[in-house]
């Protein structure tokens, strides 16, 4: 049996820096600042109305997006509700903390006024009856969903060429992936076509997108954010998560769309914090504002198979939490490898129960047939991509009748041991440190027919969903790339219901790193730090 964790190593970073590059080389960039409070103030002060605000992103959005293929569907009612806001603003009726915020949401969350495909032929054209409690939630607080963002099929991918319909663009190179699943929020973000966007998160598909589009991907605890609308691909893993330019952002919006919801039974009862109180003023902060914070670089996440720039600057920012007061030490995680195998048998398995549902009948488009079996594989074969129906046969065989003591108990046996041996690590440390993934952003087509290795790509992040936790990816440097630098993202995991702390933390770093500038070369000239 393995031991949960070994023996932590105290280390010291200081001979590791962070590679930041500098848009004017004379002024350093200022940090990132919270574009939803920014523009709740100028709107307030009545400095810009919601409708040209509104429709400044819309252009942005129709420049960049023959480039960067990041929406699949854009509302046609944008600024008709930017209209309705500033009505209210004449008026002085009270303005939601979301008011007049543009926001993506990933195709595979229900919206009553808009498709919703989960990237997938099989759902071409579906509207659905309802909205996502999470939209729902942002519709209440004012946000205006600007459109629908391009995902790989039902959130089966790592970079969004997967899809049904189109390939999206990372916006740092246009001949690279943004990740995936929720490639197309993240690109979205990165390239300011929307100020905050939602992804959901199976495996990783936030958080490795966030690092390689060089944005805030944030995977709250599993049950912190009602499933309720979104489209099931792994039930027990499947979470909504958040992205932003900016991890003030990102917290505002997760608080937006926290809490239980009766039409969700796995959703938490739990009091949602006011994440907000977190973010304090790099001017207000102290010389060593996170002393005596204990935090574990995990001593897996930086061996053989790590791209060693990636290393390189993630042992920076080890090294820039050592300068505001944290404690770092390295820790063991044996059963980290374990986890990568242990989630696809799992989530192959719910998937192909989840996804039986697509058979032309209940739902799906239908292909006309003589009987009803014609009916069944020809709809399915027609409508699902080809790694969907890999997938399904891969579940369908974990979970068969001779096999499923072999595969599918064995795999719910690693859960247990992966949930165990971060709970085991956490009671020794506040949070944990490690890459979102082994490589910075790579070229399109470059893994498409070879799935054993971008499915290896996801081992820094599934071992989270394994255990449930709440994790933070935000851009903490770059790998030289030619022609352009890439961004890499730290990830941060903490114990369950404790995003509060990854926000403190998150916050304060990207507070106080120097040098940095996170707006890709798409759109620098317009938007300079």
């Amino acid at each position: 049996m393995l031991s949960s964790v070994q023996t932590p190593r105290l280390l010291r970073f200081q001979s590791f820096s962070l590679k930041c590059l500098h848009t004017h080389p004379t002024t350093a960039p200022p940090p990132p600042h919270s574009q939803i409070l920014t523009i709740r103030k100028s709107l307030l002060s009545r400095e810009i109305s919601a409708v040209d605000l509104a429709g400044t992103f819309l252009n942005r959005l129709r420049n960049t997006e023959p480039h960067l293929k990041s929406f699949l569907y854009v509302s046609d009612v944008v600024l008709k509700e930017a209209e309705e806001i500033d009505r209210k603003i004449a008026e002085n009726e009270e303005l939601g903390p979301l008011a007049g915020v543009l926001v993506g949401v990933k195709d595979n969350i229900c919206t009553s006024d808009m498709p919703s495909t989960a990237g997938s032929k099989i759902l071409e054209n579906y509207r659905p009856p309802f909205d996502a409690t999470a939209v729902g939630k942002m519709k209440k607080c004012g946000a205006i969903v600007i459109g629908k963002t391009n995902m790989d099929e039902f959130g089966m991918g790592s970079t969004t060429e997967g899809s049904g319909y189109q390939v999206t663009a990372n916006p740092w190179d246009l001949s690279r992936v943004p990740g995936g699943s929720s490639g197309g929020s993240a690109a979205a973000v990165s390239a300011r076509q929307c100020m905050v966007s939602l992804g959901s998160d199976t495996g990783g598909s936030v958080r490795q997108p966030a690092s390689f589009c060089g944005v805030v991907g944030l995977k709250p605890t599993y049950g912190r954010v009602s499933r309720y609308g979104l489209v099931a691909y792994a039930s027990s893993l499947d979470v909504i998560g958040c992205f932003g330019s900016s991890v003030a952002d990102a917290g505002i919006l997760l608080h937006a769309i926290s809490g239980h919801d009766k039409f969700d039974a796995t959703s938490s009862k739990k009091e949602v914090p006011d994440f907000a109180s977190q973010f304090t003023a790099r001017d207000q902060l102290d010389s060593k504002p996170l002393k005596g914070l204990r935090v574990g670089l995990i001593r897996e996440t930086i061996e053989d198979g790590v791209d060693p720039d990636v290393i390189s600057s993630i042992r920076g920012a080890a090294s820039h939490l050592e300068e505001l007061g944290c404690t770092v030490t390295e820790v063991s995680l044996p059963s980290f490898s374990l986890g990568l195998p242990a989630y696809y048998i799992l989530a192959s398995s719910e998937s192909s129960s989840n996804l039986s549902r697509y058979d032309g009948i209940r739902y799906g488009k239908q292909v006309f047939a003589d009987e009803l079996n014609s009916l069944y594989g020809e709809s399915r074969a027609g409508g699902l991509g080809s790694e969907v129906k890999m997938r399904i046969l891969m579940g369908t065989y974990a979970l068969s009748a001779g096999y499923y003591d072999a595969y599918y108990k064995r795999a719910q046996q690693v859960r247990t041991l992966v949930r165990e041996s971060f709970r085991a690590a956490l009671d020794e440390n506040d949070i944990l440190i490690s890459p979102a993934a082994p490589s910075a952003a790579y070229k399109i087509g470059e893994k498409k027919n070879d799935p054993l290795s971008m499915y290896a790509g996801d081992i820094m992040t599934v071992n989270v969903n394994l255990a449930g936790l709440p994790a933070l990816v935000l851009p903490c440097g770059f790998i030289d790339s030619s022609p352009v630098a890439l961004p890499v993202g730290v990830q941060m995991i903490s114990a369950a219901f404790e995003e509060e702390k990854l926000l403190k933390v998150g916050h304060m770093f990207e507070q106080t790193l120097q040098g940095c500038c996170f707006i890709p070369p798409l759109v620098a000239d317009e938007l300079a730090c």
